[in-house]
């Protein structure tokens, strides 16, 4: 087992002690945070979304940053601010949260669309400009954001561009009974993220996402990962299909699972695996699909049946 396959399963492990029941969507997260990208959870209050960020901070000795998104909050109050000094007649850069490793934009969708845009450099390139100077966030910066699906008062949908810079979009979900029951127990006294312990550190995550890189992807596997994201251009219901940054983030995303199961090669299956939660929410559909209800994941789903996969 290599040493970011070990790493990994720490992390998985340490998670799974505070998430209950949720393996899946525990190594979608892992695999994001390796990839070097940016996750989305998506789900019903009280599932656990902010408490899945805070444990992978913790889990990680990274400084984080949690910010509620309200309908009142402005970009300044994420990348930061310029403040003068009058004295001197000079200006002090004085940093927003967005400077940090891991940081959690709770309820994101609840911002205005010029607020959610000062994201879009910080996740897209890993700096902010504000008064027209560069600012260079510290590597790792791995961008959680939450937001619930099923409350349109109030929140903003987040624009496609928005949503392209998204590695992966995770679904909790409720827990099974007998899940529910250990969690009742484990709380009765205190909270388990009170006793959690870090099993890595932010140089940790940086030889991680470098393993990562170095996974291969071969020309048939390759090209079937091409096949699919251009049938979702091609499908009659989608209006715009995955992006070129979509292909580089699935491509990614499929070398940290293949890390994450002990291979430096991709297989056919991780790209199966992961063609869901990585490209469905790219997706834009028509008018037509919109109207009659159609599911962006039944599409991928539909997709993934129709192409051949290599041998």
């Amino acid at each position: 087992m290599s040493a970011a396959q070990q790493l990994l399963q720490r992390l998985l492990a340490n998670l799974e002690t505070v998430i209950r029941g949720k393996r899946e969507s525990l190594e979608l997260l892992l695999c994001c945070l390796a990839a070097g990208g940016h996750a989305l959870l998506e789900d019903i209050p009280g599932t656990g979304k902010t408490t899945l960020a805070k444990a992978l901070a913790l889990s990680t000795q990274c400084v984080f940053k949690r910010v509620q998104f309200t309908p009142d909050l402005l970009p300044t109050d994420i990348v930061g601010s310029s403040i003068l000094n009058p004295r001197e007649g000079t200006f002090r850069f004085n940093p927003g949260p967005v400077f940090c490793n891991v940081l959690i934009a709770d309820e994101i969708n609840r911002a205005s669309p010029r607020t959610q845009s000062a994201l879009l450099e910080a996740m897209g390139e890993g700096q902010v400009t504000v008064d027209g100077q560069t600012h260079i966030l510290e590597p790792p910066f791995f961008c959680i954001a939450t937001q619930n699906p099923i409350e349109f008062h109030g929140t903003y949908p987040l624009p496609e561009a928005q949503l392209d810079r998204f590695s992966v979009q995770l679904r909790l979900g409720y827990v099974t009974e007998e899940e529910e029951r250990r969690i009742l127990r484990d709380q009765q006294s205190r909270h388990p993220l009170d006793m959690l312990e870090p099993v890595a550190s932010p140089a940790d995550l940086l030889e991680l996402q470098q393993a990562t890189e170095r996974v291969t992807i071969e020309e048939t596997v390759l090209g079937y990962l091409l096949r699919l994201t251009a049938a979702t251009r091609e499908d009659v219901s989608v209006k715009l299909g995955v992006s070129t940054r979509g292909s580089l983030q699935f491509a990614r995303m499929a070398r940290a699972r293949a890390l994450l199961h002990g291979r430096d090669y991709v297989l056919p299956e991780d790209l199966k695996a992961l063609a869901v939660p990585v490209l469905a929410h790219r997706l834009v559909l028509d008018t037509r699909a919109r109207y009659a209800g159609v599911d962006k994941r039944n599409v991928i789903a539909g997709l993934l049946a129709k192409i051949p996969v290599p041998k």
